[in-house]
């Protein structure tokens, strides 16, 4: 070591060992030993890098099996999805042609129609003023999907008739319009109060032509049928009630042929 060496400040490490044998030393000067520690710096933060690495990587190990299961319950979804579609598409094509079966058939439209707002139209054979609700509340035949009598116990109080929307309601009978309303189970509805204790119900209407307390007469279109309230396709829901309990509407009415 050259005595320039020997002069320059720097840092000596002395070991003893144990045993009392010969003590070693190691200087190192200031520039030595800051290069050291740069180099330790370095080391120490490359191992923390990649534990830090390592620890993500774990993490993110960790969440393949729940992204896989989470893939797989998708793929499920999806394939559900894509069957209900073609289920969908079934009904559709089959509810077209049910539509079909009961298009409008001008040999089967009742002819004797009093339509609003005027009340015009051709007259019935029956008397327009005659109060018992005995006439067909369609101008159209229909068909008749569920009676009063289908309904255990009294849990279904009318008849149930299909028909396209926007069909023609008309009153069964002279009277005087009670009720207006739209409930969850009826959607749109009409009541009408024939007297001496008889009283019909129209649900399920698109649209309404009358107001409560306005008079109608013997088969005086009322409305058009639809599907709102508690309905899985346009239909009329048909009710006759006398003093307040239900009674079959193919007592009164005969369906046309």
């Amino acid at each position: 070591m050259s005595p320039v060496e020997e002069k320059r400040p720097g840092v000596q490490f002395v070991l003893i060992p144990e045993d009392g044998r010969d003590t070693l030393s190691l200087r190192l000067s200031r520039r030595r030993l800051r290069v050291v520690v740069s180099l330790a710096v370095v080391v120490v933060g490359a191992v923390a890098l990649l534990g830090g690495s390592w620890w993500y990587m774990a993490a993110q190990a960790a969440r393949v099996p729940a992204l896989e299961r989470q893939l797989s319950e998708l793929q499920d979804t999806r394939r559900q999805v894509v069957s209900l579609a073609g289920q969908l598409a079934e009904l559709e094509a089959r509810y077209t042609q049910v539509r079909a079966m009961f298009g409008v058939d001008t040999s089967r439209v009742l002819p004797e129609i009093w339509r609003p707002p005027s009340g015009t139209g051709r007259p019935s054979s029956d008397d327009p003023e005659a109060s018992l609700p005995t006439s067909w509340p369609l101008t159209e035949a229909g068909f008749v999907t569920r009676s009063l009598l289908e309904g255990a116990g009294g849990e279904h109080p009318g008849l149930d008739i299909a028909i396209p929307a926007q069909s023609y309601i008309r009153a069964a009978g002279a009277g005087t319009v009670e009720d207006v309303e739209e409930d969850a189970v009826y959607g749109n509805f009409v009541t009408v109060d024939h007297g001496e204790g008889y009283l019909t119900l129209y649900a399920h209407a698109s649209e309404i032509f009358v107001e409560p307390g306005q008079r109608v007469r013997r088969n005086e279109v009322i409305a058009l049928t639809g599907n709102t309230g508690r309905s899985t396709a346009p239909h009329l829901h048909f009710e006759i009630r006398l003093n307040g309990e239900t009674v079959d509407p193919l007592t009164l009415v005969d369906p046309p042929a």
